[in-house]
């Protein structure tokens, strides 16, 4: 019989899945709620063994699993951290994820860091740092790995091309896919003024492997509205009618609902993934009738 930790994961249905964070383990795996997968963080496992290690065979076992990193800094002008890079590629190998992602930001530089994903400006530097990055990690895994796009406060002056440009060309030139968080894009689209659907339509359908859902806390300042991308609460109603755009305009995808601060109880996380899912089952239902 093979090791639990040599069990190969599910593929991640196009369904509604929850972000898994350490305080709801002991409720999964008690209760085995009837979620299609679940997303944990992979910087959480980068260790030998322990606890943590046992509830997550435990779930890997019953559920398809997605890992999502937070702390790999691809956009940084510095080089990849050699060791953070060999702890993520041991764990990809020990648990084979079905789905696995990181984001276009910077978090670390000259061995500092910084606790937060911070945005890139939109230039043909940064996007060659990003290309040359992506494609050293998904060699490293031998794998396709998906990037999210990131909530920002600022934009830098000298950028030369929209956000979604950006994504589109990283994904064209490095062949890695897009983990679209639709939450993001909507919190961008009001603290810089652009339009939200021009950016569902600017990037490639064909990449986009996966999108996120979560909640946003919003602040009134001098300048109008700052929306913070806060993850404590449920998902906003303009979310929700984007999210519905983002399907009618790039198809049912996998979805996650994230909510990494404040935790609620676990039924307030399933509640909100059967919104998602009623939302995702209307889109296939359209999507399946055209093709039909």
């Amino acid at each position: 019989m093979p090791s639990p930790r040599n069990v190969r994961a599910q593929p991640v249905p196009t369904a509604v899945g929850i972000g898994l964070r350490p305080p709801h383990f002991g409720h999964v795996r008690e209760q085995r709620p009837a979620v299609p997968f679940f997303e944990l963080h992979s910087e959480n496992f980068f260790c030998a063994g322990g606890a943590l290690w046992d509830a997550f065979d435990a779930v890997r076992r019953d559920y398809p699993i997605s890992l999502h990193g937070v702390g790999l800094s691809l956009g940084s002008a510095d080089p990849l951290d050699a060791g953070h890079l060999g702890k993520l590629r041991e764990l990809v190998r020990r648990t084979e994820p079905a789905l696995l992602s990181e984001h276009v930001c910077w978090g670390a530089i000259g061995a500092r860091h910084y606790n937060d994903l911070l945005p890139l400006p939109y230039t043909d530097e940064a996007l060659d740092v990003m290309v040359a990055h992506v494609g050293q990690l998904q060699d490293a895994l031998g794998r396709r790995v998906l990037v999210e796009n990131v909530s920002s406060y600022l934009q830098f002056a000298h950028s030369t091309m929209p956000e979604w440009e950006f994504l589109a060309a990283l994904a064209a030139r490095s062949g890695c896919g897009l983990l679209l968080d639709v939450n993001n894009v909507y919190v961008n689209s009001v603290n810089h003024g652009f339009d939200a659907h021009a950016f569902l339509t600017g990037i490639p359908a064909a990449a986009v492997g996966e999108l996120h859902l979560a909640g946003f806390q919003r602040k009134e300042g001098r300048g109008g509205p700052l929306l913070i991308d806060t993850h404590d609460r449920r998902v906003n109603p303009a979310v929700w009618a984007l999210y519905a755009d983002t399907l009618a305009v790039l198809g049912p995808r996998p979805t996650l609902i994230e909510w990494d601060r404040d935790l609620p109880d676990f039924a307030v996380l399933e509640d909100e993934a059967r919104l998602a899912t009623k939302y995702l089952d209307v889109h296939a239902e359209s999507h399946a009738a055209v093709a039909a």
